[in-house]
């Protein structure tokens, strides 16, 4: 099984428009995050996880041409609004793709794309839309995603529902504040956690990297990467600041699972 980060950063992306900082202005690839997203192989399938703006780049960048499903983490913009890149690949398909999610983001997505799901909504001949079909998961309840099992787990987001999954001995979790002791038990004998971790000071709805490090230390993976970061913290500054074990992503690293 190989999980390969399409995107690391928050909805701002880094770098920031107009922003002049460090981090913003460096030069190191692993500085430069689009926004967060990710690619899940297993069992001979290409899951994607979640449709992030610049999903068209990165897809392009990673080398994938091939998607046969998709699990989407929550609602927010930047998790959500790539989704008309799906359309090359229900194309090739000549069959609906598969979106997998919380019920209600999957309903954010049927009123906010309405175009998508609406039959009335023809293309006119030459053009196209994607052809999507929609498949409520719920938390604690393992569903099959093109073959591949996976475990939805559900954590706050501010007022909202996010989804984290767990596949084999991968997690993935992002845009979460906490990690409550209810959800350890199923966090057990991982080999690699994918968690989010904003930056070194508190935030109401996303964990910083501090309390990233401590949940890390909690389930006990043995490795864990951070995603969904800023321009607060640069790659290399912060991988020399963080304990063994724990490690900065970046936009296309790949992860191997055992």
């Amino acid at each position: 099984m190989r999980l390969t980060f399409l995107g690391t950063g928050t909805s701002f992306g880094v770098p920031q428009i107009g922003c002049t900082c460090a981090v913003c202005r460096s030069t190191d690839p692993r500085d430069r995050r689009t926004r967060s997203g990710a690619i899940l192989q297993a069992g001979g399938s290409t899951i994607l996880i979640d449709t992030p703006p610049e999903l068209r780049l990165q897809l392009i960048a990673g080398g994938f041409s091939r998607i046969d499903a998709v699990i989407y983490t929550h609602e927010h913009a930047d998790h959500i609004n790539g989704i008309d890149d799906l359309r090359i690949f229900s194309i090739r398909r000549h069959q609906p793709l598969p979106i997998y999610g919380p019920a209600e983001t999957l309903e954010r997505v049927r009123a906010s794309f309405n175009y998508i799901f609406d039959d009335a909504v023809r293309p006119y001949e030459g053009t196209s839309k994607p052809r999507l079909s929609l498949h409520p998961t719920e938390p604690g309840r393992p569903v099959a995603v093109a073959g591949v099992e996976v475990l939805p787990l559900a954590f706050h987001h501010g007022h909202l529902r996010v989804f984290g999954y767990r596949c084999g001995g991968l997690a993935y979790i992002t845009d979460v504040k906490e990690i409550p002791e209810s959800a350890h038990e199923r966090l057990r004998g991982l080999d690699v956690l994918v968690l989010n971790a904003l930056w070194w000071r508190p935030h109401p709805t996303h964990l910083s990297i501090s309390e990233a490090v401590d949940a890390a230390r909690a389930i006990g993976a043995r490795r864990t990467y951070l995603t969904h970061l800023t321009h607060e913290t640069g790659h290399a500054e912060l991988e020399g600041q963080l304990p063994p074990g724990v490690l900065p992503a970046y936009d296309g690293l790949t992860v191997e699972v055992a």
